[in-house]
């Protein structure tokens, strides 16, 4: 994978989990978890895990008898997902590449992946190697931002890091908003050898009623802050505080709430 886009470590995976979680994640985490659950699937496979969002939702929606495998590039993004669970609980913890997946040929019933396909660098080749691992008939189902444009949050924070970096302006939100045509995403999936490829669209609109906490996990949640830091000659504090401000004028003052919008897919091996 990309190490810039993707390179979730240190400090980022608290941040993530409490400043981004709440307001970008759990409620697409709810949708996936449910529709995992109606497939009735036995042997269960999360890519792309981060922090545990999915997984503990997962965990607690597959039947008792479900066999969870959890994966992440980054274990220090899995090592907060593990403080989700109890040490007697059924699920076991992997760090994994989705490009170079550890396991024997068709070992799962269901792949689940909640916003990583956008950070895999040959989507043909990640969507060829979950099919690998997949039953016949087996169901990988994820989701993939919208636009920039659709999560307006996200033009924020980026026009923020323009503004701070005009000669250089930091690249990180363009990564996860960039694949976001489902064309595009079904001719891969298709190239992969996926089958029965299907989506749909969901939106929602996020109520906030603190922009404070989400402000920072958008500056210190992803490698943004990397990107921040490495350029040097701006306190990451001043761009928190310059996307809060910007936040406000754009949604309101808290209580307010902002649009939400990605696309759930699904496709099957053959």
């Amino acid at each position: 994978m990309n190490e810039k886009s993707s390179a979730f470590v240190g400090s980022i995976p608290e941040n993530y989990d409490r400043g981004l979680g709440p307001y970008i994640f759990h409620d697409y985490a709810d949708d996936l978890a449910a529709r995992a659950a109606a497939s009735n699937a036995v042997d269960v496979l999360e890519l792309a895990a981060g922090t545990g969002i999915v997984s503990r939702r997962l965990k607690d929606a597959l039947t008792a008898h479900a066999r969870l495998v959890v994966t992440d590039l980054n274990p220090p993004m899995l090592d907060v997902a593990k403080a989700k669970f109890a040490e007697n609980e059924d699920v076991a913890f992997r760090p994994a590449d989705a490009m170079d997946l550890p396991f024997e040929d068709s070992t799962f019933d269901l792949l689940v992946c909640q916003f990583g396909v956008m950070f895999f660098p040959d989507k043909p080749a990640a969507f060829l190697e979950a099919g690998r691992v997949l039953r016949s008939g087996g169901t990988y189902l994820f989701n993939i931002w919208g636009s920039m444009s659709e999560n307006p949050y996200s033009e924020i924070a980026d026009d923020v890091g323009a503004q701070f970096f005009p000669d250089n302006p930091p690249g990180f939100y363009k990564v996860p908003f960039g694949y976001s045509d489902p064309r595009i995403v079904m001719a891969d999936m298709k190239a992969g050898g996926l089958c029965d490829v299907q989506y749909e669209i969901l939106a929602f609109d996020k109520d906030a009623v603190d922009w404070a906490p989400f402000a920072r996990g958008l500056v210190f949640g992803n490698p943004f802050i990397d990107e921040i830091n490495n350029r040097g000659g701006v306190d990451p504090e001043a761009v928190e505080q310059a996307i809060l401000s910007a936040l406000r004028e754009r949604f309101g003052h808290e209580p307010a709430s902002m649009p939400l919008l990605a696309t759930v897919y699904s496709g099957k091996a053959p």
